[in-house]
């Protein structure tokens, strides 16, 4: 589910919780390489977010953090109540990362 070994979980895996509040678990059937390499996009769009804040590009930097959280099924519709073909399209479809022409 998560890459960390100390982050409590819920009773039915589905979500983890963090200072008493539940957050969705990432999907615990992505592939370990595809995990991690939608992790490291996630939080290089975080840090877009933080680069961008009050510009113009603060929308897409939003944007791009919602397409990783949802390809990894924190967000979008739950991972649980998805078939495994659709589950495995929600994972394998292509994520932008922030320099994806954006920026030279």
């Amino acid at each position: 589910m998560s890459g960390r070994k100390d982050v409590e979980h819920t009773p039915d895996g589905r979500y983890i919780v963090v200072d008493g509040r539940r957050w969705r678990a990432t999907d615990p059937d992505i592939p370990p390489e595809r995990r991690d390499e939608l992790q490291r996009i996630l939080m290089a769009w975080r840090r877009d977010v933080r680069r961008t804040r009050g510009t113009d590009e603060e929308r897409t930097s939003r944007a791009g953090v919602q397409a990783a959280k949802e390809a990894l099924g924190e967000r979008g519709t739950p991972w649980w109540e998805q078939a495994d073909d659709e589950r495995r399209r929600r994972w394998e479809r292509r994520v932008p990362v922030p320099d994806d022409g954006r920026r030279g």
